[in-house]
């Protein structure tokens, strides 16, 4: 029996969605801590679970039982949805910051080439043409462009929101599956290629979601080491990702 007709013989449909909501709201708070520990102290946090009320509110009304999509697992999509919405409108992130990202990405892509494998992170700054501690200051400044699992893909005007190209509401249908499957596997191939502190720094923030701070104490380095590989690893993965994942894919 489904969350929403759990109680169908004694809730009214208000007092069910009431319900729902208060179940849910610890999911809000869980999603929009880990967005916001991406992002600068200037963002509120309180703004954040805010928006993401709205999110699962709009989750729980257009929910279909038929669909056999759990109501977690699409309240989730919705809640973030809402979130990185919400802070794209804002411009939270500096024009400056996005050019900087940008950079990193193209000296990634040139330094691969040249050498054909994947660069370090000395070889990245040398393509830079920066210092090595120049470059760990970069990486540390556009964090906040990396927003969670390559949800924000832009350049500085135009954004890119490869959540698009992996279905919601259509997730069976055969071509979002395939999609999906491709989309995958692309990004496991760029992950197996990172030095393995990287991988182990990414596969950890993302698949097994613990906060900078638990991966620091797990690796022993300090908490803004590991935000330094993690966003060299995401601007690894969307360097790869912008070059092989065309603009109108699945459109």
């Amino acid at each position: 029996m489904s969350a929403i007709h759990a109680y169908q013989l004694t809730e009214t449909p208000e007092e069910t969605r009431e319900r729902l909501i208060l179940e849910h709201l610890p999911q809000v708070r869980l999603i929009a801590r880990r967005i916001h520990d991406r992002l600068p102290e200037s963002v509120s946090l309180d703004d954040l679970v805010s928006t993401g009320v709205i999110g699962l509110i709009s989750a729980i009304d257009r929910y279909d039982p038929s669909l056999n999509v759990k109501l977690k697992t699409y309240a989730e999509y919705k809640i973030r949805g809402a979130i990185l919405d919400s802070l794209r409108g804002l411009d939270w992130a500096p024009r400056q910051q996005r050019k900087k990202a940008k950079r990193i990405e193209a000296a990634i892509v040139s330094a691969e080439h040249k050498l054909q494998r994947t660069p370090s992170e000395e070889e990245v700054a040398q393509e830079l043409g920066v210092p090595m501690e120049e470059y760990h200051a970069w990486l540390v400044e556009v964090r906040a462009v990396n927003l969670g699992s390559l949800e924000y893909s832009g350049g500085d005007e135009d954004g890119r929101d490869l959540l698009q190209y992996i279905s919601d509401d259509q997730e069976l249908w055969p071509s979002r599956v395939v999609e999906r499957s491709e989309l995958q596997r692309l990004i496991a191939s760029v992950i197996e290629r990172m030095p393995k502190l990287e991988r182990t720094v990414i596969s950890l923030y993302f698949y097994e979601e613990l906060t900078l701070r638990e991966i620091s104490r797990i690796v022993n380095l300090h908490e803004s080491r590991i935000s330094q590989l993690k966003s060299q690893a995401i601007l690894r993965l969307r360097s790869v990702v912008e070059k092989s994942w065309p603009c109108n894919r699945g459109m």
